[in-house]
């Protein structure tokens, strides 16, 4: 529903109802267990969480604003092409801390994705389960890929940041030890 290299973020779309409910379906074949499930409140998600439940009336989808998408500010909704260079040089020069568009910078993202990750780990363990589910975005997976992989807690140059994230209506599983 959104322009091929249009920036959104936080921009609130909606998601296109067939795929969203296959979606939904497939993911409940793949986890045949019980599981903790959180979504981030944008609307897409919102949507995927409700059809998730339709398919899953056992899994009781929660939103959890943590999981929402970056926050890009005034980029939102404007194709990246149309961004000054100036503008894009800026936000890759200091990746971690510039506030692209005036929105949110990709290490106050990072915190609370990792506090995101360490609750949710915490109530897997408190609730005696293995899974848990997050509906949420490619930003958001990009940073649990980085969380992962780098323990020392160090931040990201733009040269540094995960390229791969699942694609819409994909997921990854990771193991959240």
């Amino acid at each position: 529903m959104v322009a091929r290299g249009t920036c959104y973020g936080m921009l609130d779309m909606p998601a296109e109802s067939d795929p969203t409910r296959a979606c939904a379906q497939r993911l409940g074949q793949a986890l045949p267990g019980p599981a903790l499930v959180w979504h981030s409140p944008l609307q897409r998600c919102v949507q995927l969480a409700q059809a998730v439940q339709a398919a899953r009336p056992d899994w009781q989808p929660l939103p959890d604003a943590r999981l929402r998408e970056m926050d890009f500010g005034t980029w939102e909704g404007r194709a990246w092409n149309s961004l000054a260079k100036a503008e894009i040089d800026a936000w890759t020069t200091d990746f971690a801390h510039h506030r692209p568009g005036g929105g949110e910078p990709l290490a106050e993202m990072l915190e609370r994705v990792a506090q995101a990750l360490q609750d949710t780990r915490a109530a897997v363990r408190a609730a005696g389960l293995h899974h848990a589910v997050w509906l949420t975005h490619a930003g958001v997976a990009r940073c649990v890929d980085w969380l992962l992989h780098h323990a020392d807690k160090a931040l990201p140059r733009a040269d540094q940041w995960p390229v791969h994230a699942p694609a819409w209506g994909d997921w990854d599983t990771v193991d959240l030890g």
